[in-house]
């Protein structure tokens, strides 16, 4: 497989190739487990998904180089805001190859959640089929399961984020 981003290119050259914005929602009978998710958080030290059992996870896949990611950043961060004691949100910061870019976007939108630092998309493939790597941003939301309960390819604005995890939370 191989990873796309945002650029002038064209998607064989590694440009943008982004998600149709479309919203599936997986009813609870039909949900497949997320995969677990680890590596090293922006700034130093580590994440592991398992720490997060039993608590609805919100996934968004960004990269600095990314304009529509620059464009959500401030949705989502409210969205986390928002959702604070309902949903842990964790980015999946991929195609950055250093720190540095990541950690500029980070500071710039003011992002309070951490972001696992992902530059060649290891994390990112292990959800296979239920995350198409070509489409960034991406947004999982997981329920307290630990299953796949909806996602967003493409920009997701903060009140269906807030929306998605009110439903998931509620079990929905």
């Amino acid at each position: 497989m191989v990873l796309t981003g945002c650029g002038a290119a064209p998607a064989a050259q590694g440009g943008f190739v982004g998600g149709d914005g479309s919203l599936t929602i997986v009813a609870p009978d039909q949900r497949t487990t997320a995969p677990q998710i680890t590596g090293e958080l922006l700034g130093g030290g580590t994440f592991d998904s398992a720490t997060l059992s039993g608590q609805v996870v919100v996934y968004n896949v960004w990269g600095s180089w990314c304009a529509p990611c620059r464009k959500e950043a401030p949705a989502l961060e409210a969205a986390a805001r928002r959702t604070a004691g309902r949903a842990t949100f964790v980015g999946l910061n991929t195609r950055d190859l250093d720190q540095a870019p990541a950690q500029a976007f980070v500071r710039a939108f003011d992002i309070t959640y951490p972001s696992v630092f992902d530059p060649d998309g290891r994390e990112l493939l292990k959800f296979g089929t239920d995350l198409p790597p070509s489409a960034i941003p991406s947004t999982l939301v997981v329920d307290a399961q630990g299953r796949i309960a909806a996602r967003v390819l493409g920009e997701v604005t903060e009140a269906t984020l807030v929306g998605l995890v009110d439903d998931v939370a509620a079990g929905k």
